[in-house]
């Protein structure tokens, strides 16, 4: 084969590669992109898709831009006493719900952004959001709803609803990396859990408001 044949041969061929890219490789990186953020965000995904009015594009490139800032983050460890101090915290303001949903549900909020923070997440409302939007989105949802509920949105039923998803981010946040810290006595060994809330050393885990936990008054 004459030189001048192969050279034909490589150009035609890296013409026909560049072409490819062009007409395939974009819209196939996008495809794919919007499939790992829709899988990494989940109800998230829909609810930014929503929030920019259907532009997918739009969104992909916010959610890109959280992953960017906060997908490397890495949170701090919760020492043992303080798992166990907010495990209380949390089950003290389950029981405070059948007095006081309204007082319950902002002390929640508080109590989860709180720990949060401690954790290392951001301090400010949307910045936060964001960050743990990227590590737990799929139990965000009802950390928003305990935030309306916070502020009196919703009956006492929708309190408690909400009371009950947040405590799903709440508990994440508690056992996530530093809870196989928290959980363990010492000489490598998980804690067991008792039939009553507690483990082997007392501490009350958060357990969940059921339905059968109803605010005084409430009729629900």
């Amino acid at each position: 084969m004459s030189t001048v044949l192969i050279i034909v041969l490589i150009v035609v061929v890296v013409i026909a590669v560049a072409a490819a890219v062009v007409l395939l490789g974009p819209g196939r990186g996008r495809v794919g992109r919007g499939a790992s953020l829709k899988s990494r965000f989940g109800p998230e995904y829909d609810r930014v898709v929503a929030r920019h009015e259907g532009d997918t594009k739009a969104a992909e490139l916010e959610l890109g831009e959280r992953v960017k800032r906060y997908g490397d983050f890495r949170p701090r460890e919760l020492s043992r006493e303080r798992h166990e101090s907010y495990v209380a915290l949390w089950a003290g303001i389950q029981e405070q719900f059948v007095d006081s949903p309204p007082k319950a549900v902002a002390e929640a909020h508080g109590l989860v952004s709180r720990v949060a923070a401690e954790r290392g997440y951001p301090e400010g409302e949307k910045e936060q959001m964001d960050a743990l939007s990227v590590h737990h989105a799929k139990h965000l949802d009802g950390f928003r709803r305990v935030g309306r509920a916070s502020r009196g949105e919703g009956g006492t039923e929708e309190m408690r609803e909400a009371l009950v998803e947040a405590r799903e981010l709440f508990e994440a946040l508690v056992t996530d990396r530093a809870g196989r810290t928290a959980g363990r006595d010492g000489h490598g060994r998980g804690t067991q859990r008792g039939t009553h809330g507690k483990d082997e050393h007392g501490s009350h885990r958060p357990g969940l408001l059921g339905r059968s936990a109803k605010a005084k008054g409430s009729g629900v």
